[in-house]
């Protein structure tokens, strides 16, 4: 499914950010809305100099609220953020610090904070660390349940367990695979009304596996 998708659709360059504060910040304001109204959040905060951690901890909440209002729910993705940035300058100082805990590790410390959930904390640990650990999300579940690789009530453990099993843990290909099934939900695999005649993935279900 893997090389499928890559022959078909090619390398899909994510995460589209321009430094791992972003990339995290990023991670955070995408919780429940689309891309394209965290892209004007971003553009706000860089516009208002805000793309630091220290700035982020210190600012007034309701302020930060007005910055990233187009990316929805943004009286708590705003204490959300400043529950990260300031955490992270309480225990450990700075990101590159933060980037010493071992994988296990740091999602423990990413789940333990409020509001950051699993497919936050990996979407963190894959885009802005680089560690190969897969995100899972409706399109995963969607199109593996489809192609009979899981059942559609598989939970995320489940899901992230089997595909970990299944390919090489890289996370350049996890980075790869992710996006790649991110576009084929979104162009093919809908969750009304699929457009199954346009998928790369059409054909003999049943022959096709993580790796394929």
């Amino acid at each position: 499914m893997f090389q499928t998708l890559l022959a078909a659709y090619g390398p899909q360059s994510w995460w589209p950010a321009e430094s791992v504060e972003e990339t995290i910040i990023g991670a955070i304001l995408t919780q429940n809305t689309s891309w394209k109204n965290v892209e004007r959040a971003l553009e706000v905060l860089r516009r208002e100099e805000m793309m630091d951690v220290g700035r982020l901890s210190r600012i007034e909440t309701e302020q930060l609220a007005t910055f990233i209002r187009s990316s929805g729910y943004y009286n708590q993705k705003a204490k959300r953020l400043q529950n990260f940035c300031r955490r992270l300058k309480d225990e450990h100082g700075n990101l590159s610090q933060l980037a010493t805990l071992s994988t296990q590790d740091l999602r423990d410390w990413l789940l333990d904070i409020h509001g950051i959930g699993k497919e936050t904390a990996d979407s963190i640990l894959l885009y802005a660390f680089s560690r190969p650990v897969f995100v899972v999300d409706a399109y995963t579940i969607r199109i593996f349940s489809r192609h009979h690789l899981i059942k559609e009530t598989s939970g995320y453990d489940q899901v992230q367990t089997y595909i970990h099993e299944n390919l090489k843990p890289e996370a350049q290909t996890y980075n790869e695979f992710h996006a790649l099934l991110v576009r084929t939900g979104k162009e093919c695999c809908r969750r009304k009304h699929p457009r199954c005649e346009n998928c790369p993935l059409t054909g003999d279900k049943a022959r096709y596996n993580v790796q394929g």
